[in-house]
């Protein structure tokens, strides 16, 4: 294979288009080819974050595309972070620290310094890697906030990088959204647009081909490629957009155990869960009800970036009375992070870090532990063992979790059949998850 150099910008039509598993798919290729690759995405508005071997925090999509590439993942991948809190304020995460929160009407203003950021990162990428394949976010053709963007054409700018446009054909009116994208462009913009890709289609391309056709004479943009719907295919999620398409009946297999995920309003971290079900015999479904808290043999309480406010949502759907009824019951109960601070005594924000206010609520009252915001941050990986098994896992909290009673669990505690740890990851380990679900499984009556 001739040498490769160069960089690529996949944009999409929209959010959840497929953006992040085409860039994944490239990096991986692009690897098998022999050529040093690194993924990009200048900013990351997600609540799905992992941590770097050097204690960076990046977008998790980030983690897993350069997982694909061979590289060991750097803050430089995913330079801007927003993870998105209560109302309309975001924590920001530049080059893997902590920044500040911004509202969205202070964010246009902050964008230059973040724009510079971010080019940086991506300057560095280059002169470091034969490729450097970036990834859009939401559509480049959000007209509205374009004098500002420095993530789809503002970086294609930057940098003269060539640009594909992803489409869900799935969702339906891929062709007219992707005549949009390019209608809506300036001049200057279309000129770096060279083609398109078809996401998720079913059936026989042949039917697609009138119009590929018209399209590609319409716009002069060919369509590069038309990828099949693949519901196998489960990369890391950015946002909960998806997760609708996660929920099932239950399996009516009485050898089955039955996971419910409470889907928070500001759930964060939900890919903790993943592995799980990946196992066999282990069924995983987000629930937003009391009758879903009900059913399940486990229910998992994920990461929140609004610890207050989404205890606020469980009292004000009863899940709160489901929750205490399942554990009188004996039926278990697994807290992660967030969800860890939600089954505590007390929640306390004097700085209102999280809140934006001091606030101090009580908690569910379902473990011996007490939550106290701090403005520190705590951001890095964990290394330990659970009853002899060696476990690892990553912390980003600013939640600091003090430990009254019960067994070490992880840096947490089981108290009877309530389990909590702020460790994101540590189910990704095969030998503690299997453990663990034996563990529960059992308190479940399975």
């Amino acid at each position: 294979m001739a040498p490769v150099r160069g960089s690529l910008l996949v944009a999409g039509t929209t959010s959840d288009a497929g953006k992040s598993v085409v860039t994944t798919a490239l990096c991986r290729w692009l690897r098998r080819q022999g050529v040093s690759v690194a993924p990009y995405k200048a900013q990351n508005m997600s609540n799905n974050s992992m941590v770097t071997a050097d204690g960076a925090e990046i977008g998790r999509a980030q983690w897993v595309q350069a997982q694909a590439a061979g590289a060991e993942p750097e803050a430089a991948m995913n330079p801007v972070l927003l993870k998105p809190g209560s109302g309309r304020r975001s924590h920001v995460v530049v080059m893997g620290r902590p920044f500040g929160e911004l509202d969205a009407m202070s964010f246009a203003g902050e964008r230059s310094a973040l724009a510079e950021a971010a080019y940086a990162a991506y300057d560095d990428l280059r002169r470091r890697f034969d490729v450097v394949v970036c990834e859009g976010a939401g559509s480049p053709a959000e007209i509205n906030l374009r004098r500002w963007d420095y993530v789809n054409m503002g970086l294609a700018q930057h940098a003269h990088i060539p640009v594909v446009v992803v489409g869900d054909i799935d969702r339906g009116g891929v062709f007219a959204s992707m005549f949009g994208t390019i209608a809506l462009l300036d001049a200057a913009d279309q000129a770096l647009v060279a083609g398109f890709v078809v996401n998720k289609f079913r059936g026989d391309v042949r039917l697609l081909r009138p119009g590929l056709d018209q399209l590609h004479g319409v716009t002069g943009r060919p369509v590069l490629g038309v990828l099949p719907w693949e519901p196998a295919v489960w990369l890391d999620s950015e946002d909960a957009l998806d997760l609708d398409g996660r929920r099932a009946d239950w399996p009516t297999d009485d050898e089955v155990l039955r996971v419910a995920v409470v889907r928070l309003p500001r759930i964060s971290n939900f890919t903790d869960v993943d592995a799980l079900g990946l196992e066999p015999n282990v069924d995983v479904r987000f629930v937003h009800d009391a009758a879903g808290v009900r059913s399940a043999d486990l229910v998992v309480l994920p990461g929140t970036r609004a610890t207050i406010d989404d205890l606020a949502w469980l009292r004000e759907h009863r899940l709160d009375a489901a929750l205490a009824r399942r554990v009188a019951e004996g039926r278990p109960v697994l807290g992660i992070c967030g969800g860890f601070q939600l089954l505590g005594a007390v929640v306390d924000d004097p700085a209102g870090v999280e809140s934006a206010h001091p606030r101090k609520v009580d908690g569910l009252g379902l473990l011996p532990v007490r939550t106290t915001f701090s403005t520190a941050k705590v951001v890095g990986t964990a290394r330990g063992e659970w009853r002899g098994i060696p476990v690892g896992g990553y912390r980003i909290h600013h939640g600091q979790v003090e430990v009254d009673a019960g067994e070490a669990f992880l840096d947490g505690c089981r108290d009877g059949v309530v389990w909590g740890t702020s460790w994101h990851g540590a189910l990704e380990h095969d030998a503690f998850r299997r453990a663990f679900l034996a563990e529960v499984a059992g308190q479940a009556g399975r």
